[in-house]
């Protein structure tokens, strides 16, 4: 299996979104499950090679020809090495892929995460590439292992798949309709992730808002973030990424009044043209959804919301884009992610004329001068403020010179922070760290209050302690010393936590 005699290596590359990432982290899982271990931390070569593509953008398989590209190369040079494709562009592409690139070994989709291992076993033993598509969800990914990249913070997946109908997404194809976990499940993963160190956890889903449909529960989601509140140790949560249309005050309350849902909001807008919103089958319009970002200010005077916006939609005007602008400088998003408009194949939108490429350039400049402007704004307005930082992992120094170490605050903001001087004990990944702003830039926010004399205090969190066991010295990894916070071992005495839930498990910061 490998070229030495020492368990054999692998590396996940990830493209794609925040469902990408979670599902790397169960195919992470499922490798060590099946005795493979993560190659070491900045190697990109490994003895299986595993892809996790994305479909949703134009560039989406040049990256994957180009990643594949490169592994071509390792490939001969090192006898046994196996490459794997997985993720939306596999379940798009299938076949396709290996004509393509006929050194792959395996390919999967996004419906049979748990087919990889025995893939590369059957690949291996009969010396020929292995392609398996299903069209419909086999296993929900969150009942497989996961070995998670941070030890502080969490995906959990509370649906798959998506019931909208938007024009210019493929997502609904690739990732079949939506089906939702029942919340005992969801609830008992985040404990026993929160029992594991975990102080963060993100719910995750296409459209988080109407979960609870599938079971005939349309106040679900708010009753899952309420009871999230109640999970003891559980500091933050966050959710990504709800759909205007569905998004009903029942959340709103349930955020403002559940002390540990933070006051960040992703709320995907698209257009603010509500002649393009029409045509993209998107079922709100641009009234509707400032009149969402009017309640959730009133309910949380501090939230960031930030958003996606596409520009250069098929049949937008110089009115339509204009329409764009203007609801982007009301909505005062604190950032936007913009995209100019890439026409997929298989959505209906791809049939559309495109506009001229130099139109859709030129709107793009403009929109991101304007949302530039507007995030620059916003950050200064949180100049002077006195916030609480949850210290990243692995954030390490930010550049030699400030010696600054980085961290996030409640609304989502990124915060670069000093310390005391020179000498003071860093705190660690996951810890709370109390500083007061002192400048702002359209991405981040500065704390040097601490230089000063000023706001710095740190309070020590059971994510820290996570963070100390799995990093200190003296840490066996291969007997397994570290349980479950690590994810490289096999277990120590203590043992993951068991709520009928897999062992979940996080990577050495």
């Amino acid at each position: 299996m490998s070229h030495t005699t020492l368990a054999p290596t692998y590396v996940v590359r990830t493209l794609g979104c925040q469902m990408n990432i979670h599902d790397s982290e169960h195919m992470a899982g499922l490798l060590e499950s099946a005795g493979y271990t993560a190659a070491p931390q900045g190697d990109d070569v490994a003895d299986v090679v595993v892809i996790n593509t994305c479909a949703v953008r134009e560039n989406a398989a040049n990256k994957l020809y180009g990643n594949l590209g490169q592994l071509a190369h390792a490939k001969t040079e090192r006898p046994g090495m196996q490459i794997a494709v997985g993720g939306c562009l596999a379940q798009k592409d299938r076949g396709t892929i290996v004509e393509k690139a006929p050194w792959v070994d395996v390919v999967f989709g996004t419906h049979n995460l748990d087919v990889l291992p025995a893939m590369l076993k059957r690949a291996r033993h009969n010396a020929e590439a292995q392609v398996e598509i299903e069209e419909s969800l086999q296993v929900f990914p969150s009942t497989l292992p996961s070995r998670r990249d941070s030890v502080s913070s969490a995906w959990v997946s509370i649906s798959v798949g998506c019931n909208n109908t938007c024009t210019f997404c493929i997502v609904p194809s690739l990732r079949g309709k939506e089906r939702d976990r029942r919340p005992g499940d969801v609830l008992a993963e985040v404990q026993a992730l929160v029992s594991q160190g975990v102080v963060e956890i993100t719910l995750l889903g296409q459209n988080v808002n109407s979960y609870g449909i599938e079971f005939g529960d349309r106040g679900a989601f708010a009753k899952l973030l309420r009871a999230c509140g109640e999970i003891e140790g559980l500091e933050r949560v966050r959710f990504t990424s709800p759909h205007p249309a569905a998004f009903t005050d029942d959340v709103i309350e349930a955020m403002a009044e559940t002390p540990n849902v933070m006051p960040s909001l992703h709320m995907p807008l698209q257009s603010g043209s509500d002649a393009v919103l029409r045509a993209m089958r998107r079922s709100y319009r641009s009234a509707k959804f400032l009149d969402i970002l009017d309640k959730v200010r009133a309910a949380m005077p501090d939230a960031a919301i930030t958003t996606d916006i596409i520009v250069g939609f098929p049949g937008e005007t110089d009115e339509d884009f204009e329409d764009t602008l203007r609801v982007v400088e009301q909505s005062r998003f604190s950032s936007a992610y913009t995209f100019q408009y890439s026409p997929r194949p298989g959505t209906p939108a791809f049939e559309m004329p495109e506009l001229p490429k130099a139109v859709v350039t030129e709107r793009f400049g403009r929109l991101k001068a304007l949302q530039e402007r507007v995030s620059l704004a916003e950050n200064q307005g949180v100049v002077g403020r006195t916030v609480e930082l949850m210290v990243l992992d692995g954030a390490g120094r930010k550049d030699g010179a400030s010696a600054r170490l980085s961290g996030r605050a409640p609304d989502g903001r990124l915060v670069h922070f000093s310390l005391p001087d020179a000498t003071a004990d860093a705190p660690r990944p996951g810890d709370m760290v109390t500083v007061e702003v002192t400048r702002a830039a359209p991405h981040h926010l500065i704390s040097d209050s601490a230089l000063t004399g000023g706001t710095y205090a740190v309070r020590a969190t059971r994510a820290g302690d996570a963070w100390d066991a799995a990093s200190g010295e003296g840490h066996d990894h291969a007997a397994g010393g570290c349980g479950s916070a690590c994810g490289t071992g096999t277990g120590g005495p203590a043992g993951p936590v068991g709520l009928g839930m897999p062992s979940l498990r996080a990577a050495r910061a």
